[in-house]
């Protein structure tokens, strides 16, 4: 009887942790209250615009969302907001090789963007920061223009990761 008693305790000590006052989700500390989420378009008011970055980087932070999270977007007032910009689109040669004509032995690609997170239910977290990241990548033959949508890609992911971190996770 007494073994029992001590299992039950345990069942019981165990379904009070799991029913706490957040959920978490990959890192991600949540408060239960919150159930929707407003991503807003991210204009590209970089010197060099990609006329596809800010739908791209805007469905990134959507899709980081909808596969960490249980919110779900609203086109409108959610409980949380994210607007911003990108602000720093810039491709700079790097590791140049030394010979008689010069030439760049891989190039970085770098994306900056503003962001605005605002949090209605817990306003202490919201913020307004910036986030860069960059990506190397040799040409190795190929075209800039071949291998940009590879290098956006992982700069996107990182971006939005940074984001959601900062937004979302309780360290």
């Amino acid at each position: 009887m007494h073994f029992k008693r001590k299992i039950n305790l345990f069942g019981l000590f165990v379904c009070l942790a799991l029913s706490s006052c957040a959920y978490s989700f990959g890192g991600a500390s949540i408060p239960s209250e919150m159930k929707t989420v407003t991503v807003r378009f991210f204009e590209n008011n970089a010197p060099l615009v990609i006329p596809t970055l800010s739908q791209q980087f805007t469905e990134a932070i959507k899709t980081r969302i909808r596969n960490q999270t249980r919110l779900s977007i609203t086109q409108t007032d959610g409980q949380a907001i994210f607007s911003g910009n990108i602000t720093g689109y810039e491709i700079r040669p790097i590791a140049l090789q030394a010979n008689s004509n010069p030439t760049a032995g891989a190039n970085r690609l770098t994306i900056t963007v503003n962001v605005k997170f605002n949090n209605t239910l817990k306003v202490k977290s919201s913020f307004d920061k910036s986030f860069s990241r960059y990506y190397d990548f040799p040409l190795n033959g190929a075209t800039i223009q071949s291998l940009l949508p590879t290098a956006i890609e992982n700069i996107n992911k990182q971006l939005t990761e940074d984001i959601f971190n900062e937004a979302f996770a309780q360290w």
